[in-house]
């Protein structure tokens, strides 16, 4: 993955509401109507968060009737942690004393 992809993933989460529907989910499926009640949102917003969170990859949904089911996705979830792991991470050989060399080094 590019960045592009990476940074479009990376916004999906940089909005409370989605950050909200994302705390939601993770104690398991939700209908959208129920979403609706907990967050005190309008079905606009919530099918606009839901499509970005969705098009992230991060959210499952799945159609039941007119009700659409949200879940979080494991693989969409391990692929971000994975693709965050790449951005805060620090290669560097530190000693233990972490000269100020170091890019992990939180004194300098």
């Amino acid at each position: 993955m590019g960045f592009r992809e990476d940074v479009r993933k990376i916004k999906a989460l940089a909005d409370e509401n989605r950050l909200a529907i994302m705390q939601a989910l993770q104690h398991g499926e939700k209908c959208a109507c129920v979403l609706l009640e907990d967050l005190s949102i309008t079905q606009p917003t919530l099918s606009h968060h839901m499509k970005i969170l969705c098009d992230s990859d991060l959210v499952n949904v799945r159609k039941e009737g007119k009700w659409m089911h949200y879940s979080l996705s494991r693989e969409g979830i391990a692929t971000f942690r994975d693709m965050i792991g790449t951005y805060v991470r620090c290669d560097c050989e530190c000693e233990e004393d972490e000269s100020d060399t170091c890019c992990c080094n939180t004194t300098g």
